[in-house]
Parts: structure tokens; sequence; C-alpha cells
């Protein structure tokens, strides 16, 4: 393999930062990836430091005055990781579990799959540690404000762009680009992504990351001789992502035998009808409840017998004490960071062919760089021609990710996070060091 080092004896790296994070965390994780791709590659531990080690982050207190009068206090945050490439770029997630470690994570995944599929941005993240669901719209509202209001030095067109992430929404967006608008004085749509079609949104922004995800798995499918017709999918996970990936599956004609969401799971082993599910969705929060099928738990449905598993819900889902119970021949990560190390290593000894993160869940990011970029020239394009170029990108980017795996006996996951981090680092390396 040729890489890009930075002496001609490079010892394996031996960096490990001052505060160690817990172990099958989410940053653990992400750290323990890169050391990976840094050996690989021959990075020293200088560029290993710089590539693990956040450009810049900012911790703040969002105070909100309740409906009720009553004043709470909640915590956000937001880590622009790396911006060699570009302006940071990232969602912004609200739930109760958000701590800096965790968005550290996800704006260092960020970067690697922006690179994976050639966008020419860093990777950002922010975060509000809130439960959406125990708050109104209107205080909901106040958090964001606060929130974009605290952290406006960091974000903008040019710097750092927002998107929707779990526990947020388009509307979300369209508060953030307000706030930041007003203070501004004039309109930018182009601070955000993910928005409202009426403020500047794109088309197919909404089902952009579900669709990415089927896009690769026919990508991996294909590969094996297999057409998506002919496969059963299970899918963790049945929010913005994984609902819209069950419909997309179904219309593709796979089977959909099982979904699950944070309140139970359900199984039909003959396919479950997912425009009905859909509806029932709607009328009642859930999927549990569903006519025509089982109960399952979000841990069963991890271990049925099917040939594509999506885990579509959150960080850490496949570790030590599920990955072996895994029977789907196919793992396409939905959600960011759902398998950890440990599970990694024993999906591999399984002979599980696992398409990462970075690269099948990457299509939201695509289009939301699709969205920045018709902002940016308040020129619109069409739902086919965003679908065309989508399919283009994630389908380029497989190739490039599967090639790299069978010339040098890499994992999906290995070889992806090798063009990520080389090309973050080259652009690094070209660009120098200031002063």
């Amino acid at each position: 393999m040729t890489t890009t080092t930075t002496s001609t004896t490079t010892p394996p790296p031996t960096f490990a930062p001052a505060d160690t994070p817990a172990e099958g965390s989410a940053l653990a994780t992400a750290h323990a990836q890169l050391a990976t791709a840094a050996e690989i590659l021959g990075y020293d531990e200088g560029l290993h430091r710089m590539l693990a080690t956040p450009r810049r982050e900012i911790h703040v207190a969002v105070p909100l005055r309740r409906d009720t009068g009553e004043t709470v206090l909640f915590h956000g945050f937001r880590v622009q990781h790396n911006v060699s490439l570009g302006p940071g770029k990232g969602g912004l997630r609200y739930h109760p579990s958000v701590d800096v470690d965790e968005v550290r994570a996800l704006a260092m995944w960020m970067t690697w799959k922006c690179a994976v599929v050639n966008l020419p941005y860093g990777g950002a993240k922010g975060g509000v540690a809130i439960d959406p669901r125990g708050y109104s719209q209107a205080e909901l509202e106040r958090v964001t404000r606060r929130y974009t209001s605290e952290i406006m030095p960091m974000i903008g067109p040019d710097t750092d762009i927002m998107a929707p992430d779990m526990g947020t929404d388009a509307q979300t967006m369209a508060w953030v680009m307000d706030t930041y608008s007003v203070n501004r004085g004039y309109t930018i749509p182009a601070v955000v992504t993910g928005k409202p079609l009426a403020v500047g949104g794109s088309l197919g922004r909404g089902t952009a990351t579900s669709a990415g995800i089927v896009h690769v798995t026919g990508a991996a499918l294909a590969e094996a001789g297999v057409d998506l017709s002919d496969v059963s999918v299970a899918i963790q996970g049945f929010g913005k992502v994984g609902s819209h990936a069950a419909e997309i599956f179904a219309t593709r004609g796979s089977r959909v035998v099982a979904v699950s969401d944070q309140y139970g799971g359900i199984r039909n082993d003959a396919g479950l009808d997912v425009p009905l599910l859909m509806d029932h969705v709607r009328r009642t929060g859930s999927v549990v409840g569903f006519d025509a099928a089982d109960a399952v738990t979000n841990t069963e449905l991890l271990a049925l017998p099917v040939d594509v598993l999506v885990p579509a819900a959150i960080e850490g889902v496949l570790d030590d004490m599920t990955a072996g119970s895994v029977k789907a021949r196919w793992v396409v990560e939905g959600a960011n960071g759902p398998t950890t190390a440990a599970g990694d290593a024993i999906l591999a000894k399984n002979g599980i062919t696992v398409v990462p993160d970075v690269l099948a869940n990457a299509g939201g990011v695509v289009v939301s760089y699709f969205e920045w970029v018709q902002a940016n020239q308040t020129y619109w394009w069409t739902e086919q021609e965003i679908a065309d170029k989508l399919e283009y990108r994630m389908t380029t980017a497989y190739a490039e990710v599967s090639a790299l795996a069978r010339r040098e006996a890499l994992s999906l996951r290995d070889a992806a996070l090798v063009i990520g981090v080389k090309r973050v680092a080259e652009a690094h390396q070209i660009r120098g060091l200031y002063p």
C-alpha cells in the first residue's frame, strides 16, 4: 500500500488521550478505530495525536424558562474535530445522555465520513443534554435559540454547518437559521442543512441517510451475487433513518421481517406490510402493537436469522455481549458507532461483513452538502437530480472502499477509515503547520 508518512522509519503509534474514555464508550471506539488506521498508514505519534484531538470545542449553559415559569438548566456542547478539508459539518443532538465525550466521538466520525465520500468538509457535532419528549414545542424553541446564541461565535456557513440528528428535526434547523440570521441582520440559509423546503431546504434531504444505506447495501450484496429483492432485513431503530430505510428496502423488493424502536419491536417472518406499519406509527407513536406481527425485544432483534441487519438506533448496541448472537450475513450500520471495538472483532471472527457507519450512513451528509451548495447558489435542483447524484456518490465511495479492502486484505471498516484518515492527514500536511 502506498501511504503518506512523516518519516522513513515510523514506529507504531503510542498516543493515548490524557483522559482515557470509558471502556466500550463511543469515544473509546472512535479512538480504537483511528489507532488501527494510523498503524496501517504508518503515521507517527505526532500526526496521530493531531488526528485524535478536536480542533475546537465549547461547553455552554442553556437555561430555559419553562411554560410553568420554572427555570431549569441544561448543558450544551459543540465540537469541531478537524477542519483541514473545509468547514465543520455535523448534526445537533437532543438526548438526555449527551456529554462531551459522545460529541467528540460523533465529531471524529463525521471527519472521516465526509472524507470517505469526498466532501469539502471537516467533522463537527453538537448536542444538548435534554429529553425533548418531556418539553413543549415552545420550550424546545427557546432551548434551541439560546443554545444557538451561546455557540454563535463557532458556527456559520463557512465555518460550521449544523443539521438534524437524534431528537432534532427540520423545525429545529429553522430555529437555528432564524436565530443566526437575525443576529447577523439578513437571512443566511446555508448556516444549517436539513431545513424545511419553505426556508431553503433541499428535496430528498429527509430520506437521504436511509437511501444511502440501501445504496451501499445493494452494492455489498451485488459483490456476492445477491439482489436486494432476495434478502430479508431487520432494522433496529424506527426513527428518521430506520423508518425510511424500511420503506425503501420494501420498495426495492426486500423482505423487512423485523423492526424496533425504544418501546419494543415486532417480527413477521413473512414480511411486514411497511406502508401499514408507517400508518400505525403515525397514529400510535410506536411500532409496538402492530397487527399481524409478534413482539420481539431490541436485543432479540439483533439475533434474528436474517440476511441483513441494520442497527439504526444508538451507539454501542453490538458489543462483546450481543455481537456473538448475530446471525445476519451483512451488518449495515445505519446509526453512528453501533458496533464497539470488541463487537467488531467478534463479527469479523464469525465471518460477518460489516458495512461501517462512516460509509453506510453518509447519505445524509452528502445531501446536506447538496443543500449547502444550492443555498449558496440560490439555485435549486430537482428531486431526480439529487437522487442520481446521491446514488453516484454512495456507490462510488463503496467501490473505492471495497477495492482497497480486497487489495490490502482489510475489513471494510478499516479500508474506509484508512481512506478517510489519509485524505484528512494529506490535507493537513499539504497546508502545513501555522505558524
